[in-house]
């Protein structure tokens, strides 16, 4: 108990994030702004983001952020790797005036927008600082607003037949929350779609299905299996295998420019954040 109050920020500080946090929501979009959204096929939409943080085991101030830009539908890292600055400083001041940088048009974030303990969770944080449309994208279920992990919740899982298949997340407030997705055919586990910024949630839900090879959509697997790889790489620590990634879909081979800078985020300390795209 006392290492975790020596791990906890001080309440003044507790306060000023969640204050923070009610500020930026305000600000929050949920509705389609784009004009691929309202294509079936999203025509126009040519570069997907996937953004996704990878803790270090036992070490409560050093945490990885990784950003990975797609092509869509391709689903294949083509970006030359000095026209992506690091995604935190663009986050921080740049952005959307950088977009011509990197012009990922949406990103996916490993965790919840809206489907969140008070409606905005790291991908609404996320979609706010840079303005562009973020989709919540979390493997377990986050029990908000009356949603339990309980045998009907359960039950409606085994009733997810095909790659497509949801059923909504209705929070006890009646609010639709997200949408549990069963991504692909042969995923017995759901993700858990829900809204971050600047888009709808069957629109959310359609682009995660359309970027998934496996359970997981590729921007987020690919952001995932690179983030675990730099902690290897720096920290020594090889940790678990990443949640999604088959053993027979290894990461793309080539040249990857890692770019990594220490900063202040407002749940952890301290973390390393880095950039992702293969070389020209």
């Amino acid at each position: 108990m006392a290492q975790e109050a020596a791990g906890r920020p001080p309440e003044e500080t507790l306060s000023l994030w969640k204050r923070e946090q009610a500020r930026l929501k305000a600000l929050l979009v949920d509705r389609d702004t784009e004009a691929w959204q309202r294509d079936p096929a999203f025509a126009g939409l040519h570069r997907v983001g996937g953004v996704d943080v990878s803790f270090v085991k036992g070490d409560s101030v050093r945490a990885c952020a990784s950003l990975v830009v797609l092509s869509f539908p391709e689903l294949e890292a083509s970006w030359p790797s000095e026209r992506c600055p690091s995604w935190w400083i663009w986050c921080d001041g740049y952005r959307r005036r950088s977009q011509a940088s990197c012009p990922r048009q949406v990103l996916l974030v490993d965790g919840n927008g809206v489907l969140h303990h008070r409606g905005f969770g790291v991908a609404c944080h996320l979609g706010v600082l840079t303005e562009l449309p973020c989709v919540g994208v979390a493997k377990k279920l986050l029990q908000v607003d009356g949603l339990e992990n309980n045998a009907l919740h359960k039950e409606k899982i085994r009733l997810l037949q095909a790659g497509g298949d949801t059923f909504p997340l209705t929070g006890g407030s009646g609010t639709v929350l997200g949408m549990a997705l069963k991504s692909h055919s042969r995923s017995t586990k759901p993700l858990y779609i829900s809204v971050g910024h600047r888009i709808s949630l069957e629109v959310a839900v359609r682009l995660a299905q359309r970027c998934c090879r496996f359970r997981i959509p590729e921007p987020v697997r690919q952001a995932d299996i690179r983030s675990r790889e730099h902690i290897r790489r720096t920290l020594g620590h090889l940790g678990p295998s990443a949640p999604g990634q088959e053993r027979a879909a290894p990461a793309p081979q080539g040249p990857l420019s890692l770019r990594s800078t220490e900063m202040a985020w407002p749940w952890k300390p301290h973390m390393t954040a880095t950039s992702h795209a293969p070389g020209p």
